[in-house]
């Protein structure tokens, strides 16, 4: 499948540091004549990134097209006939989001759909889970009569409300939220993919790490990205241009900062424009955060990961050793490196897969990065930052160097034993 970039899934919304995000719908055209057709390769990575089910988005477009739209879920083909643009099923796209997906009031995409049932009479609500507000859809769309026929699936088990006790509540969004797409293929039991815990999914990364060495997991995968001077440069612009990827989330106490003219927003914008600038170095850059009253926040870490390092992050790295030593002053800010290095490798460069266990290596030995936070990072797979199939790859990557520091900690309890003899 081509690689799709990423787009924030408000459009609308013209904010580098927007927190959620989803792949560019892509679309191609098959057949001729009276059979011509639209397939959407990945509109399963899309409907995952909206906690929706791929059918919806698809009977969507042909409500709203007048088209019939066959699919086929095992084999994840989904199918609009009718020649139609990318541009046109885009917008679309964009018109689904707002009626199915954005809460009604905060505008945020956080949400699962429900059905409540009330004698004979079925309602669909956006149950947010950002603001806590239930806010209904409008119920004379034809897509609603699939959706009433086709609830979403509920996402996990768990223990009921009251109403759903009663019978009263049906299913969520069919995914996970869309900040954090789940790992296709981790559902079991027919559950909803990513309905997987933390903890189940850090026993099935430690149990494939076990058998990983450099030459045959990291070797045999495919980790492979075109790595042309052009196909960068473009990359470079598209993430330059759409820098939604780049999630906030990590709390703080300075209030919202989805805000494009928040100061971590401004700061790396600063920093993105400015570091390749003749006279701009780690005082300056210190300075900037300082000017903006942010220089001792974590989160002021986390964009600085992702808006000044590169594809020669290892050489930075050293170059700024100097600035990162100043602003990493605790476990939360280490944390904030280790998420801000997962979305970089991970979706700004993701050819830089296989130096992970370098570029974590040249953080330890800079002391910006201690071994039990690394150690920690590296055995639990988190959404906080990327997505969890994301967040597998990278700690998957990082194996040899964890491995090198157990050993490394199993040499030193050696030679303080040969001592005490």
């Amino acid at each position: 499948m081509a690689n799709a970039g990423i787009v924030n899934i408000r459009r609308d919304v013209d904010d580098k540091f927007y927190r959620y995000r989803m792949p560019l719908l892509l679309t191609k055209i098959e057949g001729k004549g009276n059979g011509i057709k639209t397939v959407v390769p990945n509109m399963s990575d899309v409907a995952r990134a909206l906690s929706r089910p791929p059918t919806y988005i698809t009977k969507f477009f042909g409500c709203e097209l007048g088209a019939q739209t066959p699919f086929d879920e095992k084999n994840d083909r989904y199918i609009v006939n009718g020649a139609h643009d990318a541009t046109r099923l885009r917008e679309l796209l964009d018109g689904f989001i707002d009626k199915f997906v954005l809460c009604r009031s905060c505008k945020n995409p956080e949400t699962d759909l429900i059905i409540l049932k009330s004698g004979r009479n079925e309602d669909i609500l956006r149950d947010c889970k950002a603001c806590g507000e239930r806010t209904g859809i409008d119920m004379r769309h034809k897509l609603v009569t699939f959706i009433l026929k086709n609830p979403p699936k509920n996402q996990k088990k768990g223990k009921k409300s009251k109403g759903e006790a009663n019978g009263n509540v049906v299913g969520n969004g069919g995914g996970v939220h869309a900040s954090a797409p789940a790992v296709p293929g981790d559902g079991q039991d027919g559950e909803a993919p990513g309905a997987d815990s933390d903890d189940e999914l850090t026993k099935k990364i430690k149990a494939e790490a076990a058998q990983l060495t450099t030459e045959t997991v990291l070797a045999t995968d495919d980790w492979s990205a075109d790595t042309s001077p052009e196909a960068v440069q473009t990359r470079i612009k598209a993430l330059a241009n759409q820098m939604g990827a780049i999630s906030l989330g990590v709390g703080d106490d300075d209030g919202s900062d989805e805000d494009a003219d928040s100061p971590y927003a401004q700061f790396g914008r600063w920093v993105d424009e400015n570091k390749d600038e003749e006279g701009i170095g780690s005082v300056q850059i210190y300075k900037k955060a300082e000017e903006l009253g942010i220089e001792k926040k974590h989160k002021t870490v986390f964009v600085l990961m992702q808006a000044l390092f590169t594809q020669d992050v290892q050489k930075e790295i050293n170059t700024y050793e100097a600035l990162l030593v100043k602003m990493v002053t605790s476990e939360k800010h280490q944390k904030a490196v280790l998420g801000g290095m997962e979305r970089l490798v991970g979706l700004t460069y993701p050819e830089l897969i296989t130096s992970v266990p370098k570029i974590l290596m040249a953080l330890y030995q800079s002391d910006i990065l201690e071994e039990e936070v690394v150690t920690q990072w590296g055995t639990h797979v988190s959404k906080k930052y990327v997505d969890k199939e994301t967040s597998k790859k990278v700690r998957k990557a990082s194996e040899p160097f964890l491995k090198w520091l157990d050993e490394a900690d199993d040499s030193d309890e050696d030679d303080s034993g040969k001592d005490d003899e």
